[in-house]
């Protein structure tokens, strides 16, 4: 059985320069997927056209557009880098720039060309899950995106901040914290099996 060795993380957009490569239908759903969990990304976008839900999207958000067919000079400062036009061409010349300057960079619909997939979200308060299909089916990972959206209950974020101001006040070292907490916790599983 094959195994999804990707390395789970959650970046902190706010703080990162990310390109966006393009202005079409998918440029428009990775701006889309990127604010929708971290509204303060720092994006810019390059590209000949824009779609007017693009322009409209960037403008509310006040993301950097630059009406202009891609060039390396995009590159510099940046993080994080999108490709989504439809030339594959260009997508592969940014997924090369990048990585001669050690950007990571996402090739959208082109696996083998991503340093990293932008997976499957469910956000409910301080709580985030990211979900992974290895680059293999964003249809299932929406499918189980769903899923965990009805299953994690909606006070999950109380139960988080509670949790926090608990642990503020339990004594003993980290391993007694973990323990104390462990066991403060394992209802939240035990009851979701009951049911």
């Amino acid at each position: 059985m094959e195994r999804n060795e990707l390395y789970p993380i959650f970046l902190k957009v706010s703080n990162l320069k990310i390109l966006i490569v393009g202005g079409g239908n998918v440029a428009l759903e990775k701006l889309t997927f990127l604010l929708k969990s971290s509204p303060n990304a720092q994006v810019e976008m390059v590209s000949p056209m824009f779609r007017e839900k693009t322009v409209q999207l960037a403008k509310s958000a006040k993301i950097i557009m630059h009406e202009d067919m891609y060039n390396t000079s995009y590159l510099d400062g940046k993080h994080m880098v999108v490709a989504t036009t439809d030339n594959v061409a260009v997508n592969e010349q940014v997924y090369h720039d990048c990585r001669e300057r050690s950007i990571l960079v996402n090739v959208a619909d082109n696996p083998p060309f991503c340093d990293f997939y932008m997976g499957g979200i469910v956000t409910k308060g301080n709580v985030k899950v990211a979900i992974s299909t290895n680059g293999k089916s964003p249809t299932t990972a929406k499918r189980l995106r769903q899923f965990f959206e009805d299953v994690i209950p909606e006070n999950i974020d109380d139960l988080v901040k509670n949790l926090n101001e608990f642990r503020k006040t339990i004594k003993g070292d980290f391993e007694e914290k973990v323990e104390t907490l462990n066991e403060f916790t394992k209802g939240l599983v035990s009851k979701k099996k009951e049911e």
